[in-house]
């Protein structure tokens, strides 16, 4: 489980091994978990650190994965782009080349805060709150739709503190695998 820091990943993590919300604090290094969701579907999730420095460590825990759970923060305007770059660069590893991606777009459930422009550049005194970024929006924005049947992929809006979505997540990246499998992973002769 990848994505960048502060966007949820190891409250996911535990969410769903625990069904508990634990205080965390920034993950340096990683959190190793066997989970299972749902009866007969069971997955080891690495879940790795997202901050800058530690990124550039990912490509040596995503060695033999057979999918990606990519996490982002649906409220987090300022670095969406950020996060489209890193996905995008674990997906020119050759060993991630073709592996399904499911796309946790997380806390749905908050506002987010930009500051608003009035004409003529001026900056208004007081911020006002944003929705969160639609699933449709952080596709656009990741350029999910730019990897051309490379990677199949699924995007879920989700909320860790509540658990919304992080089942159909799991459940989803189960049968991606599975696809992934029988295709011998190489989606192009499936």
């Amino acid at each position: 489980m990848l994505g960048l820091d502060a966007a949820g990943k190891t409250t996911i993590l535990y969410k769903i091994k625990l069904d508990e919300n634990l205080q965390t604090i920034p993950t340096i290094g990683f959190n190793v978990e066997t989970v299972e969701p749902c009866r007969g579907v069971s997955f080891t999730v690495w879940d790795v650190g997202g901050q800058d420095k530690i990124r550039q460590l990912w490509k040596h825990y995503y060695q033999g994965a057979e999918g990606l759970v990519y996490v982002v923060d649906s409220n987090d305007r300022e670095r969406i782009e950020e996060s489209k770059s890193e996905l995008h660069e674990i997906l020119r590893s050759p060993d991630m080349s073709h592996v399904p991606i499911v796309v946790i777009a997380n806390k749905q459930d908050l506002k987010g805060r930009s500051t608003i422009y009035v004409p003529f550049f001026i900056p208004s005194t007081h911020d006002w709150p944003l929705d969160a970024m639609s699933c449709s929006e952080i596709v656009q924005k990741l350029g999910l739709n730019e990897l051309n049947g490379r990677n199949r992929w699924y995007i879920q809006s989700a909320c860790a503190v509540n658990g919304d979505g992080l089942l159909e997540s799991m459940l989803e990246m189960s049968r991606l695998i599975k696809e992934y499998r029988k295709s011998g992973g190489n989606y192009t002769d499936y």
